[in-house]
């Protein structure tokens, strides 16, 4: 039996890992609900004009959706195309959302908006070097972290007066216009990853920091462990999903040792699937989520029908 297409929806997936074979899984699962796709859309490559916004030859102000699901290939152009387009039609995640999970500082005070628990946090201008004296006199233990970076990648664990004075002449030579800092939670060097999908659980699991690294990030030799998940980080992980206001999330929790409890560490908005090495490992969740984005999808265009 042949499906009548009357909507039509641009992506923009990640293709290494796995990604071209999930994201054909996907296409098929939408051409069921008569939802055509038109692939590899890469927004750094637009051009704008009065009728509207093209790549590839397509005017994406007339499809109905468009689903970007690619961090590692994102450009500043491109953002910038997707801050557009979603002025135009319905994205996922939305760019305000997208906004929020990519800066620490704007999730952190989403989330505590929500009350939903997060860690404590400090914000002050590059030209207020002393207060980070002042916050480390206060707290002791604590990490400067780039408020847009993902992978571990230029935080500073501050663990003495030290550390201190050898960072902060690197951070005056820095070009950023605020330091960002977080209070260092006392942990076991593991972390929970809780997938998040329209507000539905969809997996946990977790990572473990490598023996000569504090930091849990694959990027900074961490390795994925399995975890089993619990009422308490699945009902966090999807009510900080909730306060960001975000349709798919990856949210990374740690537990407290200290205070007993579990802590919102970041909310991800282009949580990877599970590589083809990672499904052997045991992380099966993949059709589940891959069923519950097209969910999204058909529920978003269904509505412009």
């Amino acid at each position: 039996m042949k499906i009548s297409c009357n909507r039509t929806v641009g992506m923009w997936m990640y293709q290494n890992g796995g990604g071209a074979e999930i994201e054909q899984k996907m296409i098929l699962q939408l051409l069921d609900r008569g939802i055509n796709s038109v692939t590899g859309l890469n927004l750094r490559y637009s051009e704008a004009d009065k009728s509207g916004l093209r790549c590839k030859g397509f005017n994406l102000a007339d499809m109905d959706l468009f689903f970007s699901y690619n961090a590692g290939e994102q450009t500043v152009s491109q953002i910038y195309y997707y801050e557009q387009l979603n002025k135009l039609i319905p994205t996922i995640n939305s760019y305000e959302a997208f906004r929020i999970s990519e800066d620490k500082f704007q999730t952190n005070m989403a989330l505590s908006k929500a009350d939903v628990n997060c860690s404590d946090f400090f914000l002050c201008h590059r030209e207020e070097p002393e207060r980070i004296r002042d916050l480390f006199s206060k707290w002791g233990k604590m990490v400067f972290k780039p408020i847009d970076g993902w992978g571990g990648v230029g935080m500073a664990l501050i663990e003495n007066e030290h550390t201190l004075d050898t960072l902060m002449p690197f951070l005056n030579q820095m070009d950023i216009r605020h330091y960002y800092i977080e209070k260092y939670i006392d942990n076991d060097h593991t972390d929970f990853r809780i997938d998040v999908v329209d507000g539905v659980f969809i997996a946990c699991y977790g990572r473990q920091a490598s023996d000569k690294d504090w930091r849990t990030n694959i990027t900074s030799g961490g390795q994925i462990i399995m975890r089993e998940p619990n009422d308490d980080v699945v009902n966090l992980a999807i009510n900080a999903a909730k306060a960001c206001n975000i349709d798919i999330a990856g949210v990374d929790l740690l537990y407290d040792r200290e205070k007993e409890e579990y802590v919102v560490l970041e909310v991800n908005g282009i949580p990877a699937f599970a590589t083809p090495e990672q499904e052997k490992f045991g992380l099966d969740f993949n059709d589940k989520k891959i069923e519950k984005i097209v969910d999204l999808i058909d529920r978003k265009t269904s509505k412009l029908v």
